[in-house]
């Protein structure tokens, strides 16, 4: 849903911040570096810390490079297999330093073994949920499923309940809870998501599969 709706509204809204950038000679794949590096430092320069409400502010405004860089690509027709490899590539750089910086805050000053646990299965399971689908489109299969928690749904959970966590350093009461919320959330979610992938990739290479003798067989008669 987040990726249908919400990419196309923040597409259209980006496309003019877009333009702008092409006319300043800045590259996509530019954009990229710069988008994945910012989070990365956000990530693990605040969180760490217990700092979540700037550290998620800052990963926002990096997050969004993500869109900018393909709206560029496409500005100027040259979309190709190298920019959506290395998009997707550090993608998953920077989804792993959220979840990274996370687990250090718990490991460290948070002091919670079991959330550090969750987090790194966050972490973990967000990266093998990728790759189903990827190793899956690799073998010739389509993986006709979207799965309960995507990226888009992963990182808007994470960062928004872990943004309003941060408010308790600015002395709202309890609000700390939604990050746990959020990490047994995604957990949640992202086991559900590599289930329903795991599942449909055997449906679809036992129906391949079934259907290749069929092929042969037809091929031979005639």
């Amino acid at each position: 849903m987040l990726n249908k709706y919400a990419r196309a509204f923040f597409t259209r809204v980006l496309t003019p911040f877009a333009a702008f950038l092409i006319r300043r000679g800045v590259s996509p794949d530019a954009v990229t570096l710069i988008g994945t590096a910012g989070v990365v430092a956000g990530a693990l320069a605040f969180f760490p810390r217990g700092e979540f409400f700037w550290g998620t502010v800052v990963i926002t405004l990096f997050v969004f490079s993500d869109l900018v860089d393909g709206n560029m690509a496409r500005q100027l027709g040259r979309s190709s297999p190298w920019g959506a490899f290395l998009d997707s590539t550090l993608d998953r750089v920077a989804d792993g330093a959220v979840f990274s910086g996370l687990a250090l805050w718990y490991a460290g000053r948070g002091d919670n073994d079991i959330l550090c646990a969750v987090t790194l299965f966050c972490l973990v399971s967000g990266q093998v949920v990728s790759y189903t689908k990827a190793r899956g489109e690799s073998i010739g299969l389509p993986v006709a499923v979207n799965g309960l928690v995507e990226r888009a749904e992963r990182l808007v959970i994470t960062l928004v309940l872990t943004g309003l966590a941060g408010f308790h350093k600015f002395g709202v009461p309890g609000i700390q809870v939604l990050l746990p919320i959020a990490l047994w959330a995604v957990a949640v979610g992202s086991l559900v998501t590599l289930v329903q992938r795991v599942v449909t990739v055997r449906r679809e290479a036992a129906e391949a599969e079934a259907g290749a003798p069929a092929q042969s067989s037809s091929g031979a008669a005639s």
